[in-house]
């Protein structure tokens, strides 16, 4: 009995997608500015965190206040898996871009709101509880928004450049950070410490409405991305054939059918974001209540080292495009591993030129880690769960990776040991080198389920083109491999004539 062979259409120069230059820049400005404004909070909440231990944390000691404080940090990462969840769901059923409006406006109403909270000492108990509301606001909010944002960079990049664009919304990230921190010393230097710690605190949050208004306005403004559009066109073309819409997927499916990237997604984001709170959310508090640095001292120096970061993160990104993302993964991991203790070393000399070369290097690793992460994650799932999978696998991850801080904090407290942040690390630094080996090179490639996308027409005929050389490399390695197997053949029936025939 003969198989009947399906014929597969050939690839034309119209099946690739043109990425239009103007859309491209406008999606990657609005979802670096919407990572930028969750990171401002992230920033400033770090930063703030001696203050908000004294108002909201009063009469216990300053050791218990710092932790309290960082431990409202951390309490929103455990509704951030909900966020994902709810946010997932819906951006794999009405699209990226409504989704991003919608986390934005929740991100910069919940951060505005923690500078109306009066302190311990005006309503007492109701301070702190309403500070972990607008907290738990602001997680369930962000449960959706790096991954969408992520995604809707992923979506609008060419295959060739995804790397490179990705990187700009981690660029967003330190970009906030470094605004969060540059307004805290700002404020703080202009009205006093006394006066930081009685109302100064509060003007960071404020800032949050005027950017969020900046980002509704832009992400609003936003096109669909072409690979999900696709999708929809898809699904649509298909109803009008008569052929039955595609199962909605379900969250255990995506359990048993994406385990792997699953757990491949969970490994590389513990590694960058354990890395990336100890580095920028814990180490100005580390430096302040551990060595006992001016709060000002510390900051600057940390603002210092992020800036550097801005102009190393495009970089990687960049290269990534050329050499892989995997590389960049294993660098990061084995480099944390090894020198997470020598850092720590440098940081602890008491010496500033030593602390900020301590602190550069554990800049440089993380920018091995956040230089591929945006442009990595999207491409591990297909579209039509993209969103939902990568919101399970990130969001449970940042749940254990949001805990860093408070972690940190209370192994230095407990121990009295001042390396256990390094300790920290090293363990990390196994998980990310484990994820680097097992995870699959993404780099140049179309994402899962879509089309090909370029820049150009002519980097399309050139995408094109290595398509087709890639099918006659393939034929004709099948072809040698046919030919080998008639030699072969020949030579056992020359060897045994009676099993011919």
């Amino acid at each position: 009995m003969r198989l009947r062979k399906k014929r597969v259409k050939p690839m034309q120069i119209n099946d690739i997608t043109i990425i239009d230059d103007s859309k491209l820049k406008k999606a990657i400005t609005a979802a670096a500015l919407g990572n930028a404004m969750e990171w401002f909070d992230f920033g400033v909440y770090g930063f703030v965190a001696f203050a908000l231990g004294q108002v909201f944390f009063p009469g216990a000691d300053p050791g218990i206040q710092m932790i309290a404080a960082l431990a409202t940090f951390s309490v929103p990462f455990l509704v951030r898996p909900l966020g994902g969840l709810f946010f997932g769901a819906l951006g794999d059923k009405f699209g990226r871009q409504k989704v991003l409006s919608v986390t934005i406006i929740i991100m910069s109403v919940s951060t505005f709101c923690i500078g109306l909270i009066p302190g311990y000492a005006t309503i007492g108990i109701w301070a702190p509880i309403l500070l972990l509301l607008a907290k738990l606001a602001q997680g369930f909010s962000v449960g959706g928004e790096y991954t969408g944002a992520a995604i809707f960079v992923a979506e609008y990049s060419p295959d060739r450049k995804r790397g490179f664009l990705g990187s700009w919304l981690d660029f967003g990230s330190i970009a906030g950070f470094i605004l969060g921190a540059g307004v805290v010393v700002l404020i703080s230097s202009i009205v006093g410490e006394a006066n930081f710690l009685e109302w100064g605190w509060r003007i960071p949050f404020f800032i949050a409405a005027p950017l969020g208004l900046i980002g509704i306005y832009l992400r609003h403004a936003l096109e669909e991305t072409p690979t999900f559009q696709q999708h929809v066109d898809k699904i649509d073309s298909d109803s009008r054939k008569d052929i039955a819409e595609p199962p909605r997927v379900s969250f255990r499916e995506i359990l048993t059918k994406q385990w792997k990237p699953l757990i491949v997604c969970v490994g590389m984001v513990i590694a960058t974001n354990v890395t990336y709170y100890m580095l920028l959310t814990y180490m100005p508090s580390y430096l302040s209540h551990s060595l006992h640095y001016s709060e000002d001292h510390g900051v600057l120096i940390i603002i210092a080292i992020m800036v550097g970061m801005l102009f190393v993160q495009p970089f990687m990104g960049l290269l990534s495009d050329r050499f892989g993302r995997k590389p960049f993964i294993l660098i990061g991991s084995v480099g944390l591993f090894i020198l997470a203790i020598p850092c720590f070393i440098l940081i602890n000399s008491g010496v500033v030129g030593l602390i900020f070369a301590g602190l550069l290097i554990l800049a440089v690793l993380l920018n091995c880690f956040i230089g591929v992460m945006a442009s990595t994650l999207p491409a591990m799932f297909p579209t039509h769960i993209r969103y939902s999978a990568l919101a399970i696998a990130f969001n449970v991850s940042v749940l254990i990776a949001g805990l860093t801080p408070t972690i940190a904090a209370w192994l230095v407290e407990s121990t009295g040991n001042l390396y256990m942040p390094a300790y920290y690390l090293m363990v990390v630094a196994v998980i990310g080198l484990v994820t680097g080996v097992f995870m699959k090179e993404t780099a140049n490639r179309p994402l899962k389920g879509a089309t090909p996308a370029a820049s150009d027409r002519a980097e399309a005929k050139e995408i094109l083109q290595e398509h087709h050389d890639n099918i006659e490399q393939k034929i004709e390695d099948i072809d040698t491999q046919i030919a080998e197997l008639q030699a072969k053949r020949k030579n056992l029936i020359d060897q045994h004539p009676e099993i011919n025939g």
